[in-house]
């Protein structure tokens, strides 16, 4: 029973106010967008969802609209108990007073008229995240025709399609809007990949102590976790410390940290109180900064090009090394009884050994006896040469098949599905070096071609078959990742994988929240010695679109168990809470704290500050410094010219925002 979906209000012919927000798309990303932006920053929200039910979800009988209608009751239901608990935090209030809830609307593809009927000419953001690219750009060129002014967040899984979009978009805002401030243009059009802002997430839930990378204007955040001091033992605190985990979460059997976990639930940004009388809780820090490269390929596994273990078997490969050692035997032979000089006695044993000399008539005994030798080793020599040709012309066969697991291999990933999340999962695995097994059902799917390229041991296969995990070694495995996009597919494999080895470190991608946190308490009783962990990619992604609907620019999302804290850049002027105050006023905490600031003239600064800055062409050139300072004095005041890089939860990113719009009247 999926219990009762209240009726949603009809809203046929009552067109939308000016300023609200469009969130067009067919899956759950474009629900938790829509809870995120109406629950958290308090906006007016337009849902354009397609008629019928859930492709991703076949299996449930609900329509889109009444999926969403029951997410936006729980989310409804879950503010009015935190606002009647009195869970508001410094003093601001119910969020969402006074705001209507979300309007629904049905259409198959987002076409003008339906644009229209939506209010895109008067709203203020129009985020398309539909799961098909082409549909998204259409309906992107679409949007920007009507409405120079209005801020885009596309989803895109290609990258370079996705820069060359960006320009091009906000090239036509530039050309229908002679004049415009540079940094409106800067926010006006905002590219994003749900696969990459989940894909660190989902590949960190299969290591212990893992980091997160966060990346500005070329310089490389590393938020790393770091388990309890023992007794005795005093915690670096790296930079700064930006979260306590839950004090359970070393624990298999421990609650898994999230907003509804009360005491249990780890802290975002603490001040230094919390974290002195903090104990046996693990943290994250900011541990170090260091300088980005250009962009280059993961790694593969089994080196680069064709090694000559692959090409050659190990028995061809012992068979050449034995000839070549009696061929060094019959030189050294020939020189100690010939009294030849090394060169000339090479010469003779190469000549003899390919039967291109002649007959050693009138020799002494001793050189014919050599001969003969060398002769007897060339007759070996001719079937290792034919060995070697056809082994040779095999591996080329192969070169473009998948490779099999290989048999001693252990403590590696077993990563099941190459889609969209699949694919970048893998590729953030390879980044860091972690052995990695795919099982993958359908041999043309998307992340097949880059499995091969990187050498990477690929099963073909449906997982919930018997003998396909025992191929991928999942006894000798460390973690299973299923990121397959159907649920009872990831629960099955998980099921089976713990059957076979209880204590597995398992990861399951999972579409709905509430089943994935059912999932997961179900499978630590069963389970208490091993961990598990359950994620959806909606709740992962959503803050970081959330945050680029508003205008700013999101440096990236780093998941603390289930919560999320976000990284941004923002100028001062207009936030009442930063400007004029020092960095140490300014922190607030469980809300935002300011890490660094940049000190780049505003006429020089780089418009996008995860961008890595230009690179010349020479190699041995030294890249630009960085302007950005993170070594701040506490008593440093922040002044309206300024622009920070912060971090912040997303409430505490909502309120600025927020408190900015009070401030700063919208357009």
């Amino acid at each position: 029973m999926l219990g009762f979906v209240p009726p949603l209000p009809q809203q046929p012919g009552r067109p939308p106010s000016a300023g609200h927000m469009i969130v067009c798309g067919d899956d759950a990303l474009a629900r938790r967008l829509a809870v995120e932006l109406r629950y958290v920053y308090g906006e007016r929200v337009t849902l354009l969802l397609p008629p019928g039910r859930d492709a991703n979800s076949p299996e449930t009988p609900l329509t889109q609209r009444g999926r969403a209608a029951a997410l936006f009751g729980r989310m409804s239901a879950a503010m009015n108990r935190a606002g009647n608990g009195g869970g508001t935090t410094g003093g601001s209030g119910d969020t969402n007073a006074g705001v209507e809830a979300v309007r629904i609307m049905e259409a198959p593809e987002p076409s003008d008229d339906v644009l229209e009927e939506a209010g895109v000419d008067r709203a203020a953001a129009l985020a398309l995240v539909y799961d098909d690219d082409e549909r998204n750009i259409r309906a992107a060129l679409t949007a920007r025709r009507l409405n120079p002014r209005l801020r885009l967040v596309i989803r895109l899984y290609n990258r370079k399609l996705g820069q060359h979009l960006e320009e091009l978009l906000d090239q036509a805002a530039a050309v229908a809007m002679p004049g415009i401030d540079p940094a409106l243009l800067d926010a006006s059009t905002t590219v994003l990949s749900d696969a990459d802002t989940a894909a660190p997430a989902l590949a960190a839930t299969a290591l212990t102590g893992s980091s997160k990378i966060i990346q500005a204007e070329g310089l490389l955040l590393r938020a790393a976790e770091r388990p309890p001091p023992r007794p005795g033992e005093t915690a670096d605190p790296g930079l700064c410390t930006l979260a306590l985990l839950s004090s359970t979460t070393n624990d298999p059997a421990g609650a898994e940290g999230s907003d509804s976990s009360g005491d249990e639930a780890p802290q975002l940004l603490p001040d230094e109180s919390a974290v002195a009388a903090a104990t046996g809780r693990g943290t994250v820090v900011l541990e170090a900064v260091s300088r980005a490269d250009p962009d280059r390929p993961a790694t593969r596994m089994g080196g680069r090009g064709a090694p000559l273990a692959q090409v050659f078997s190990r028995r061809l490969r012992w068979s050449a090394l034995g000839v070549a050692a009696a061929a060094l035997a019959l030189v050294i032979a020939s020189l100690l009884t010939t009294k030849d000089t090394a060169i000339h006695s090479t010469y003779l044993t190469l000549l003899d050994l390919l039967g291109m000399n002649d007959p050693a008539e009138g020799a002494p005994a001793a050189r014919q006896i050599i001969q003969i030798l060398s002769g007897i080793a060339g007759l070996l020599l001719l079937p290792l040469l034919l060995a070697a040709v056809l082994e040779a012309f095999g591996t080329l066969r192969t070169a473009s098949s998948l490779r099999r697991p290989p048999r001693g291999l252990s403590g590696h990933v077993v990563l099941l599905g190459l889609g969209k999340i699949g694919t970048r999962v893998l590729v953030r695995l390879r980044e860091l070096d972690i052995p990695v097994v795919v099982v993958e059902e359908d041999p043309d799917a998307r992340g097949i071609p880059l499995a091969r390229s990187m050498h990477v041991p690929t099963v073909i296969g449906d997982v919930t078959q018997e003998g396909v995990l025992e191929a991928a070694k999942i006894r000798r495995a460390r973690a299973l990742l299923a990121l397959t996009s159907i649920d009872t597919t990831n629960l099955e494999a998980a099921l089976y994988a713990r059957s076979v080895k209880p204590d597995l470190r398992v990861a399951l991608r999972l579409y709905d929240d509430e089943f994935a946190t059912a999932v997961y308490r179900t499978l630590r009783t069963a389970h208490p010695g091993a961990l598990t962990r359950s994620r959806s990619v909606s709740h992962l992604a959503a803050p970081s679109f959330a945050v680029a609907m508003m205008g700013r620019q999101i440096l990236g999302a780093v998941p603390v168990e289930r919560k999320v804290m976000l990284f941004a850049a923002l100028e001062v002027s207009g936030h009442p809470q930063l400007e004029g105050r020092t960095v140490e006023q300014a922190f607030r905490a469980g809300a935002w704290r300011v890490l660094a600031i940049d000190a780049t003239p505003p006429a020089d600064r780089t418009p996008d500050l995860a961008a890595l800055p230009p690179y010349s062409p020479d190699g041995d050139a030294v890249p630009p410094p960085s302007g950005l300072v993170w070594d701040l004095h506490p008593g440093y005041v922040l002044r309206a010219t300024d622009r920070v890089v912060i971090a912040a939860t997303r409430r505490g990113l909502a309120e600025l925002l927020r408190r900015q719009r009070s401030v700063v009247p919208r357009q």
